[in-house]
């Protein structure tokens, strides 16, 4: 499977990931606890980050896939 993962970083310190596999934000510090409610409770921006997976990931996986198999 994939998975995608989007973090949000402020001062080299991540506060908010957005994981595919578990379908919401997290938030790591108390600012991204506040983002991460707030954009939780957003089916739109939900949407939006579960839709990266098929638009960009997964196309890009399988390019990456078969060029590893190309090579062994």
């Amino acid at each position: 499977g994939i998975e995608f993962i989007d973090s949000y970083v402020f001062n080299k310190a991540e506060y908010i990931r957005f994981n595919s596999t578990v379908g919401r934000y997290v938030g790591y510090t108390e600012h991204g606890v506040k983002n991460a409610e707030a954009w939780n409770s957003d089916a739109g921006i939900l949407g939006q980050e579960q839709g990266e997976l098929e638009r960009f990931c997964k196309p890009n996986a399988d390019l990456h896939y078969s060029a590893i198999l190309d090579k062994t």
